[in-house]
C-alpha cells in the first residue's frame, strides 16, 4: 500500500466534499481574501473595503464637529451682541446726560449775565461798589460757557465715537469739578465778609443820598425799598445819618418807605417826601415818619438766600451730571479703544 505522504494529493475544499474539506476551506478563506459580501458592505459608504467604512465614520465625525461648531458659535455670539447693545444705551444716555449738561451751563451763564446787567434790583446795587460780586459773576460766565463748550464737545464725541474728543472731554470736565467745588468752598467761607460788604456799602450810600440827584446807585436803592417794603439797612433810623435829610425842618423821608396800599403805584419813588405839620409837632423827627419801620437787612437776606439757593441746586445738579458723564465717557472711551483692536485681523 502505497505511503499518502507521497502519492495522495492534498485534500482541498470543492464542491462536494466533505465536512472537514469544508471546515478547512473555510477558514482558509477567512484568512485570506475577504467575502464579496463582506467587501460590498464595508464599500457602502464612501468606498471599497476597509477605506470605504473609515471615509464614512470621518464623515459623520465632521458633521457632529459642525453640528457642535456652530452651537458654539452661537452662544460665543451672545455676550458680543449684549455687549454691543450695552454700549449703545450707555452712549445714547451719555448724550442726554451732555445736552442736560449743556443746557445747565447755559443757565449758569444766564445767570452771571444777570448778576452784570441787572438795574433794577438789589443786584445793580452791590455790583456798583462791590468788586467781589463783580468778580463772582465773570467767574459764573467763565464757568456756564465752559460747561456748555464741554457738553457739546461730549454730545459730538458720545454720536461719533471719537475717542480723543472723549479724552479732552473727561479732563475739561474733572477741572470744571474741581473749580466748582473750590468755588462753592471759598463762597461758603467768605458768606460773613461779603454780608459786611454789603451793610457798609448800604450804610455808605444812606449817608450820601441827595435829592433830586440822577444816579443809577440811589435809583437802584429806592427800588429795592420799595420792592421789598423795607427802609434802611437795619432799621429805618439809618436814614438819620443822612445830614441833607435830618436839617430839614418840615417831617421828611424818603419817599421809597413810605407806606402804602398795593394798589398805589403811583407814588413817588425817589429823592425826599414832605408830610403835612400838625400844630404839635416841630422838626423832623423820625417817629414821625409814615415809612416801614423794618429794615432791609433781613428782606435782602432772605432774598439773596432764595436766589443762591436757586443757584447752588443748579450747581449741584451739574455737578453730578459731570460725575455721570465721566464714569459714562470712560466707559465708552475704554470700548472704542478696545474695539479698534479687535478688528485687526488675527492669524
Amino acid at each position: 500500500m502505497p505511503a499518502r505522504g507521497r502519492d495522495c494529493p492534498p485534500r482541498v475544499g470543492r464542491p462536494g466534499a466533505s465536512g472537514s474539506g469544508r471546515r478547512w476551506a473555510g477558514k482558509g478563506r477567512g484568512r485570506g481574501v475577504a467575502s464579496p459580501r463582506r467587501a460590498r458592505g464595508r464599500g457602502r459608504p464612501g468606498g471599497e473595503g476597509d477605506q470605504g467604512g473609515g471615509g464614512g465614520r470621518g464623515l459623520r465625525k465632521r458633521r457632529k464637529a459642525e453640528e457642535g461648531g456652530t452651537v458654539r458659535e452661537r452662544w460665543s455670539s451672545r455676550p458680543s451682541r449684549m455687549a454691543s447693545a450695552c454700549i449703545k444705551i450707555t452712549k445714547y444716555f451719555l448724550f442726554l446726560f451732555n445736552l442736560l449738561f449743556f443746557i445747565l451751563g447755559a443757565m449758569i451763564l444766564g445767570f452771571g449775565v444777570w448778576v452784570l446787567a441787572d438795574r433794577s434790583s438789589f443786584i445793580s446795587v452791590l455790583q456798583t461798589s462791590s468788586s467781589s460780586l463783580k468778580v463772582g459773576a465773570y467767574v459764573f460766565i467763565t464757568v456756564g460757557a465752559v460747561t456748555m463748550l464741554m457738553g457739546f464737545l461730549g454730545c459730538i464725541g458720545a454720536i461719533r465715537e471719537v475717542r480723543c474728543l472723549l479724552g479732552l472731554y473727561i479732563t475739561f470736565l474733572l477741572l470744571i469739578f474741581i473749580a466748582q467745588v473750590t468755588a462753592g468752598v471759598l463762597f461758603y467761607l467768605n458768606m460773613g465778609k461779603l454780608k459786611q460788604e454789603m451793610g457798609g456799602i448800604v450804610s455808605q450810600l444812606i449817608q450820601n443820598y441827595q435829592d433830586g440827584q440822577e444816579d443809577s446807585l440811589q435809583e437802584a436803592w429806592d427800588y429795592v425799598q420799595a420792592q421789598v417794603k423795607c427802609c434802611g439797612w437795619a432799621s429805618f433810623y439809618n436814614w438819620t445819618d443822612n445830614a441833607a435829610l435830618m436839617n430839614r425842618t418840615n417831617i421828611t423821608f424818603p419817599c421809597s418807605c413810605k407806606r402804602r396800599e398795593e394798589d398805589s403805584d403811583t407814588l413817588e419813588r425817589r429823592g425826599f417826601c414832605e408830610a403835612p405839620r400838625n400844630a404839635t409837632q416841630s422838626g423832623n423827627s423820625p417817629e414821625d415818619w409814615p415809612v416801614y419801620r423794618e429794615g432791609c437787612m433781613e428782606r435782602v437776606e432772605a432774598w439773596l438766600q432764595e436766589n443762591l439757593g436757586i443757584v447752588l441746586g443748579v450747581c449741584v445738579g451739574v455737578a453730578v451730571i459731570e460725575l455721570l458723564g465721566m464714569l459714562l465717557s470712560i466707559c465708552l472711551c475704554r470700548h472704542v479703544h478696545s474695539e479698534d483692536y479687535s478688528k485687526v485681523p488675527k492669524y
